[in-house]
């Protein structure tokens, strides 16, 4: 059997837990494992900007959505 470590994630692990933040407030242990993974891994930096990039590439469309159906009215 294995050893596991707890602050130690796979770049699966790491992409699971970006997509969870989205959603839900990470506990203290899951953002500690997640900043050290960051810091460590070469591609997991860009998956986190692409998740920024369309984060607010939503918001402004629902920006655009909101002021249209305003002017239907």
């Amino acid at each position: 059997m294995k050893p596991t470590y707890p602050l130690k994630l796979t770049c699966k692990d790491a992409a699971a837990l970006m997509l969870a933040r989205e959603d839900r407030a990470l506990p203290l242990s899951e953002r500690a494992a997640l900043r050290l993974h960051l810091a460590i891994c070469a591609c997991c930096p860009r998956f986190e900007r692409q998740l920024l990039t369309m984060r607010n590439a939503m918001a402004q469309w629902r920006a655009y959505v909101d002021t249209d159906d305003k002017d239907e009215r």
